[in-house]
C-alpha cells in the first residue's frame, strides 16, 4: 500500500465547497474556552459537510491565530455566525423546526449508538463548555439529549473529539455520501 499524495484527495475548492448540498447538521458551540477545540470543529465540519456553526458567549470567532492554527483554513469554507445568547439562538432554531440535540450526560439521555436520526430532518448539535459541559437551560430546552457510550474511569471527552465522533456517526446514519 502506498499512501496518497495531497494532489490524490480530490479536495474540493473552496467555491466546490460552498456549492456542495450539505449534511443537515448544525453545530452550536456553546461556551468554548478553547480556540484549538474550535478550530477542530471547524475542521470536523468541513468533514463532513455540516451546513453552519453557531459560535455562542464566550465562544471565540475567527480570525484568530489559534483557531486557525487548528482549522486549517475551514473558517473559510463553513458557514459560521456568531450568536451572544444560546437560549435566543435555541428558540430561533426550534421555531424553524430544527431538532436541538444537546451532546451531555444527562437523565434519560439516548446513547449514540441507539439513536436514530428522522429522514429529512435538520438537527442542530450543542457542544457544551469543556468544565461545565451544556449549560442547564440549553439542556432542558434539548429536543433529545445524546450520550456517547464510555466505559472507563474518567467518562469525559474532549469537546473537539465529542464533536468528531458524533458528527461522524450521524452522518453515515444520514446516509450521507459514502
Amino acid at each position: 500500500m502506498r499512501k496518497l499524495k495531497n494532489s490524490e484527495l480530490d479536495r474540493l475548492s473552496v467555491e466546490a465547497f460552498k456549492e456542495t448540498e450539505k449534511t443537515p447538521l448544525i453545530i452550536v458551540l456553546d461556551n468554548i474556552r478553547s480556540l484549538n477545540n474550535i478550530g477542530s470543529v471547524f475542521r470536523t465540519s468541513d468533514a463532513f459537510l455540516v451546513e453552519k456553526i453557531y459560535l455562542c458567549g464566550i465562544t471565540a470567532t475567527p480570525p484568530h491565530k489559534d483557531i486557525h492554527k487548528t482549522a486549517l483554513g475551514s473558517t473559510d469554507t463553513v458557514d459560521w455566525e456568531y450568536v451572544e445568547n444560546t437560549m435566543d439562538l435555541i428558540e430561533q432554531l426550534k421555531s424553524d423546526n430544527v431538532i436541538i440535540a444537546s451532546i451531555e450526560q444527562a437523565e434519560n439521555a439516548t446513547m449514540l449508538n441507539d439513536f436514530k436520526p428522522q429522514p429529512n430532518q435538520k438537527y442542530a448539535l450543542v457542544f457544551g463548555n469543556e468544565v461545565k459541559g451544556v449549560a442547564q437551560n440549553v439542556v432542558s430546552a434539548s429536543d433529545v439529549i445524546i450520550e456517547i457510550p464510555q466505559f472507563g474511569t474518567k467518562h469525559s471527552l474532549n469537546i473537539s473529539v465529542s464533536c468528531g465522533i458524533v458528527v461522524w456517526d450521524l452522518f453515515c446514519k444520514m446516509g450521507a455520501r459514502g
